[in-house]
């Protein structure tokens, strides 16, 4: 499902070169919970960018469902984005003026969605989440879990194949934590591709798979072999 082949991104630095990626090469296949790990400059949010069509390699090939999206332009992207990624990013990204089932619609507006079917869309996903009958609330009346779970609904409604969920419990408390990795683990039980992106290695535990990053290179890649086979929810060990 995705493949990157000896994938460099370099930025200038006067007369020297950033290497955020140094020659990266990794396969995610269907179905997979993989997480991306690495501490702050590693290099995961560049990998992560380049998987989610919001940067493009400087040189290296990316695949994405056997298309070749690494010389796209913006416009290919941001249809490639719209149908084919869910996002889930650590600080929400909801518009405070849109209510919740506003907040989840709006990816679908942008797919020419009609307005009854991603109203259904819509309300489908926030009932997944369980948060369907506050859809006409607005975010500053939620907690920071319960708009995490909007954006999780919102990252879901357009039924994408791949979810790439960045530091998603960042801004949580340790239990709202669990609760959402433990609903990534759902959306993987379900088929859905999940990569998350973390520093944490509490929380790459528990995926399936670790993909270790630094310096811009894969320095290791390894099964989780103790979720391998488990799908059950991530206890609280404290």
């Amino acid at each position: 499902m995705i493949r990157l082949e000896d994938v460099y991104k370099i930025y200038s630095d006067g007369d020297s070169e950033i290497r955020a990626l140094d020659g990266v090469s990794l396969f995610v296949d269907k179905g997979e919970f993989t997480a991306i790990v690495g501490s702050s400059g590693s290099g995961k949010s560049t990998c992560m960018n380049i998987i989610g069509c919001l940067d493009i390699p400087t040189s290296g090939k990316y695949y994405l469902n056997g298309t070749d999206v690494s010389t796209m332009t913006e416009k290919q992207l941001a249809a490639i984005r719209n149908k084919e990624l869910g996002f889930i990013f650590q600080q929400y990204n909801l518009i405070a003026k849109l209510n919740l089932l506003e907040n989840v619609e709006l990816p679908l507006i942008y797919r020419r969605v009609s307005a009854s079917e991603r109203r259904k869309m819509a309300e489908e996903a926030l009932d997944r989440v369980g948060l369907l009958d506050r859809g006409k609330k607005f975010p500053s009346q939620l907690s920071g879990g319960q708009q995490q779970r909007v954006s999780i609904a919102r990252a879901l409604a357009g039924r994408p194949p791949v979810i790439l969920a960045d530091e998603p419990t960042g801004a949580l408390d340790s239990k709202t934590g669990r609760d959402v990795i433990n609903f990534l683990r759902e959306l993987h039980s379900d088929g859905t591709s999940v990569i998350l992106i973390t520093h944490d290695n509490s929380i790459a535990e528990s995926t399936n798979r670790i993909i270790r990053i630094q310096d811009g290179k894969i320095i290791s890649d390894e099964d989780n072999m103790k979720n391998v086979k488990t799908k059950g929810e991530v206890k609280d060990e404290s």
